[in-house]
């Protein structure tokens, strides 16, 4: 005669061992939130480090704009090119983080010097402490992009002073396929992504040089003076999780005094704030405003006109440009 089962014995037994099975559980998790990061931490270097081609899509509201891309590493140097195809033609080239870009207007091209930060498909940092700070990782799933099969991870913020991303991690070389920015309610704002790319065997660098059009000069275009700064200008208490980037002066068409600008960032979301001296006869402007993913705050302040401009949330903004002061 078999023994007869004891389930209050059993009901011990699994309860001694609850505790147990809880840590594995959460080691589990967060081995898995590690893993997650180690794909984030590819794909940041992916799309600095492999040669690639190919053709991507940005969505923006009704802004939908076509740009063809080429990517080679080299020496340890990176060189990119990209060609707008919609609208106004336009070229921008980067050799690292410097970048220029040949801009037609009118009768002429106009060539802009640049610092780039965060150029498609080179999103994500390469440094992701901050990011580690800031967002959890979850995994989504598998989708196919551009022909490719992806990692979907979504990036959620761990408070309301930064939107959520998803991301499409190539799943076998890293490179990010696609990128989506979401509100509180889940819906996108932003995306940009891959309809066709391809890994280049070739690091053959003729391709580096803007199309000439005979028919126009070429002007440098000198708004952008690094010379001088307002020093005493002070913004204190940042947002959780962002710092200071970029400090820069612009000559403004039609300006009489130059505007400075700052820019803070979490290492993904990005904020400027332009201040500029009130002049006679210049009209203040006041009020907070929404364009799809991107959110304005302006007030005046001293007698300098502030605007923080930026893809995030309205209150983020705000609190930027309510933590600007001048020493005396």
């Amino acid at each position: 005669m078999s023994p007869k089962f004891d389930f209050l014995r059993a009901f011990d037994f699994r309860r001694a061992l609850l505790p147990a099975l809880c840590l594995a559980a959460v080691s589990q998790a967060a081995f898995a939130e590690e893993d997650l990061w180690a794909t984030m931490q590819k794909t940041a270097s992916a799309a600095r480090e492999l040669n690639y081609q190919g053709l991507f899509v940005y969505h923006n509201g009704a802004m939908i704009r076509s740009v063809q891309i080429t990517h080679i590493y080299e020496g340890g140097r990176e060189f990119t090119r990209n060609v707008v195809l919609d609208g106004r033609p336009r070229e921008v080239f980067s050799e690292g983080d410097d970048i220029v870009i040949f801009n037609a207007k009118n009768d002429k091209v106009v060539i802009e010097k640049r610092r780039g930060q965060n150029l498609f498909p080179a999103m994500l940092p390469t440094q992701l402490y901050p990011l580690k700070q800031n967002y959890k990782l979850k995994f989504v799933g598998q989708e196919r992009i551009a022909g490719r099969l992806a990692q979907v991870i979504d990036m959620v913020p761990n408070d309301n002073l930064r939107y959520q991303y998803r991301i499409w991690s190539d799943a076998e070389y890293g490179l990010l396929l696609k990128m989506s920015m979401l509100d509180m309610q889940g819906h996108t704002l932003e995306q940009i992504g891959f309809n066709q790319v391809a890994m280049l065997h070739t690091k053959d660098l003729d391709w580096f040089q803007p199309k000439i059009d005979a028919t126009k000069p070429y002007v440098m275009d000198d708004t952008t003076d690094l010379t001088h700064t307002v020093d005493n200008l002070v913004v204190a208490n940042l947002p959780a999780g962002y710092k200071k980037v970029d400090q820069i002066q612009l000559k403004v068409p039609g300006r009489t005094a130059p505007v400075q600008q700052l820019i803070f960032s979490d290492g993904l979301a990005s904020v400027s704030l332009f201040v500029e001296p009130m002049v006679k006869g210049m009209q203040p402007r006041v009020g907070k405003k929404t364009m799809g993913s991107t959110n304005v705050y302006a007030h005046v302040l001293n007698g300098y006109q502030l605007v923080v401009v930026g893809e995030v949330p309205a209150q983020t903004v705000e609190q930027i440009a309510q933590q600007v002061t001048f020493k005396k």
